[in-house]
């Protein structure tokens, strides 16, 4: 798989996204979806590939936890392009059993409890939204933190057993929001009051102009550590 990858990494490294899409859409037509978090990248992807094909499969991660701006703009971006996304919940005795041991807001309490919180309300229903697919299209984007600096356009996710396709790699924050104002892109309300990226409502804050693009995720732990899970980073060397 290792050798695939890197050669899928050489052939498409200077492709246009909208070609390595609908590529993509194609060749694995029934084995590939987006997974949306409604953020602006998840938007734009949305875009782009519901014009490309109106049937392409897109789902969220429902945790139970996201602010009422997430919601709104599921709704709206469904509505807009006629769809549903599909929608992935925890497992209800995981949620209550986490309750029981950590309290409702325990994952302020150490990192441990906290990457417990992401395992049941992210990985778990993650794990289950990935089943039988061959591709898996995310919105990373390289400069979005110094923990996805190494990230490639394509890679093997071991954990999933999925080729994982991050399109918008290399795109700049400034593309992102180019692309939203020129095709009228629905966005999350949240990022004009100061959040670059959106979570769930108790991990999430706003940051002044300027900051880090993932400081107000998980505020209170250090950079190196500001993932769920849901995408394994390698280390530098």
């Amino acid at each position: 798989m290792k050798e695939k990858i890197v050669e899928l990494n050489r052939e498409f490294k200077s492709t246009d996204i909208k070609e390595l899409l609908d590529c993509f859409l194609k060749e694995y037509r029934g084995k590939i979806a987006l997974s949306s978090s409604f953020g602006a990248e998840d938007q734009v992807l949305t875009d782009m590939i519901l014009k490309i094909d109106a049937n392409a499969q897109i789902f969220t991660l429902d945790t139970g936890r996201l602010p009422y701006e997430t919601y709104d703009v599921m709704h709206r971006t469904n509505l807009k392009y006629k769809t549903k996304i599909r929608v992935y919940f925890p497992d209800a005795k995981d949620v209550e059993k986490l309750y029981k041991e950590q309290g409702i807001n325990g994952f302020y309490e150490s990192i441990e409890n906290r990457k417990e919180c992401c395992y049941v309300r992210k990985i778990a229903p993650l794990k289950r939204a990935l089943k039988g697919l061959e591709i898996w299209i995310t919105g990373l984007r390289a400069e979005q933190s110094s923990t996805r600096e190494t990230m490639q356009l394509l890679e093997w996710d071991e954990a999933n057993g999925v080729i994982k396709l991050n399109p918008m790699i290399f795109w700049s924050e400034a593309d992102v929001w180019n692309y939203i104002k020129k095709n009228s892109v629905p966005y999350n309300a949240l990022h004009d009051k100061g959040y670059p990226s959106i979570g769930c409502a108790p991990c999430t804050r706003a940051v002044e102009d300027g900051a880090d693009i993932r400081s107000g995720r998980w505020w209170w732990e250090s950079p190196e550590h500001k993932e769920c899970g849901l995408h394994k980073i390698k280390e530098k060397k």
